[in-house]
């Protein structure tokens, strides 16, 4: 696994325990026997509310809970070897939390800090309650194209014992293969909502059977336009089932989407107090935006970061900050929502290997990295959305590692920086290199556009862009002479107004 998104457990619930590997009872699925039924009408408002408090053992890091192992938690023996095998002992806070929570089948609102075990914190439920042959009985819902993959790689790690297995649907794969792989019939689903309803409308993919709906990164998900998709999506799922959604922060939308699609949900926050992790060692610097790329070269070289991802908010910068990188001799990748499938999965390859040290992304991708190892984040362009920063340095400082986040700030970024650390609930220092020579405003710089209408020149002249919507009063008629009047209109008869009917372009021309 990229990280530590493995781990949590409990025992107990409705279903009971597993027969596998020694664990006890047995398992009864819902709308197989004892399902909770739709959800009343009279139904309590989702308002419960948990927030973990420390144990008396205290937590002994950001991350994992040393007082507790994962055999403490009732795990059933087929995961717990792989637990042992893949070197875990020890749950995060959510997976301790959130793992035993789901065991009961209640309906769950999971925050936390980004790099804290998420994963596993909801696939480790579903395995212990999913049983072999339980046929595409679960879907998990994510962002991007990477995060799916990343999900399925992590599940498959937890699950050689159990006889489960997972399948990815997401865009940019061959449709006829993920097909094939929907007819062996997997008990897990994880995709992108896009390409999981292209499959229901092919006749691929059916939900009439599902019993858990996960939405990861769900407030991604939303801030990028998939909110009908999930609508939709969730309402072709049988309502007798559990529903889970997790995420680094939470929306009033969020909580407006669990009113209409989950029963009385429990909501349990486990990032009180900052949102990011202790662990990353934040900093930024100013700088003008004419001197972003030499000042990123000049940090790349000077602090020697091992594995570094520089984060930009669009593809064109992307793109042209590999090329700069490149010429200054730094061995740099881009990856972006215009790459193919396959040279996106070929990136993703090197990076994960380590062969590689420089990875440039959009922020499409910030949610779909799960890379182990990462030292180093850069947010080469600050964020306009503050939750997007979160996310971002969320690569770094993954299961309990040090990791640093450093952003350049240009002077009119002062007031975003701090929306930012208000968000963060932490004072984000500033970077110093007086080693640096800033240049002076270059004569054929542009400034990026800061939001409206456009710029536009003509001839050198620079204007603003006109909008067409805008009212516009009309232009004041010239007063025309008697001479002019009657050459213009013959008889000296002068028209008041316009004619009672126009054509309006409906006559029928010739050649149509």
């Amino acid at each position: 696994m990229g990280d530590q998104e493995r781990g949590g457990g409990g025992s107990g619930g409705r279903r009971g325990g597993k027969k596998r590997g020694g664990a006890k009872g047995s398992s009864k699925g819902r709308g197989k026997g004892g399902g909770r039924g739709p959800r009343r009408k009279d139904a309590p408002e989702p308002t419960r509310q948990r927030t973990i408090s420390e144990p008396e053992g205290g937590w002994s890091d950001e991350s994992f809970c040393l007082d507790k192992t994962f055999a403490d938690l009732g795990l059933s023996d087929d995961i717990l070897k792989a637990m042992d095998e893949l070197g875990f002992k020890h749950p995060t806070k959510i997976q301790a939390e959130l793992v035993p929570l789901a065991l009961t089948e209640v309906d769950i609102l999971g925050q936390a800090k980004t790099g804290t075990g998420k994963t596993a914190a909801f696939a480790l439920p579903l395995l212990e309650l999913i049983e072999p042959g339980d046929s595409m009985c679960a879907i998990i819902l994510a962002p991007t194209r990477e995060l799916a993959v990343q999900i399925k790689q992590d599940i498959e790690e937890l699950a050689p014992h159990t006889g489960l297995s997972v399948c990815a649907i997401y865009g940019g794969q061959s449709i006829n293969v993920q097909a094939e792989q929907l007819r062996k019939h997997p008990e897990i689903i994880v995709g992108t909502p896009g390409r999981v309803l292209d499959m229901i409308e092919r006749g691929f993919l059916s939900l009439s059977q599902i019993e858990f709906a996960v939405l990861d990164e769900v407030d991604r998900m939303l801030d990028i336009g998939f909110r009908d998709d999930i609508r939709k999506i969730l309402g072709k799922c049988p309502k007798d089932r559990q529903t889970i959604f997790v995420s680094a922060t939470f929306t009033d939308e969020i909580e407006k989407l669990a009113r209409k699609f989950m029963q009385d949900p429990v909501k349990l926050e486990v990032s009180s107090g900052a949102l990011t992790v202790d662990l990353v060692k934040q900093g930024y610097v100013t700088v003008e935006p004419w001197d972003k790329r030499r000042m990123l070269a000049h940090v790349l070289t000077h602090e020697e970061p091992a594995l570094t991802i520089v984060f930009c908010r669009m593809k064109r910068t992307v793109d042209s900050v590999v090329r700069y990188l490149e010429r200054k001799g730094i061995s740099a990748h881009a990856i972006h929502g215009d790459l193919t499938q396959s040279k996106r999965n070929s990136v993703m390859t090197k990076f994960r290997s380590g062969d590689l040290a420089v990875l440039v992304a959009s922020d499409l991708a910030s949610r779909g990295i799960d890379v182990e190892g990462i030292t180093h984040v850069v947010n080469y362009d600050l964020p306009e959305d503050p939750d997007i920063y979160v996310h971002r340095i969320g690569r770094t400082a993954r299961a309990g590692r040090n990791g640093h986040a450093w952003s350049l700030v240009t002077p009119a970024q002062g007031a975003l920086l701090t929306d930012i650390e208000l968000l963060v609930n932490a004072e984000i220092p500033a970077m110093k290199y007086p080693d640096f020579e800033a240049r002076e405003r270059p004569e054929d710089w542009k400034d990026e556009p800061t939001g409206g209408r456009p710029t536009y020149e003509v001839k050198g002249v620079k204007k603003e862009a006109k909008n067409r919507f805008a009212e516009e009063a009309p232009p004041a008629e010239k007063e025309l002479s008697d001479a002019e009047k009657a050459e213009k209109f013959p008889g000296g008869v002068v028209p008041a107004k316009r004619p009672p009917r126009a054509l309006r372009g409906k006559t029928r021309t010739r050649g149509r």
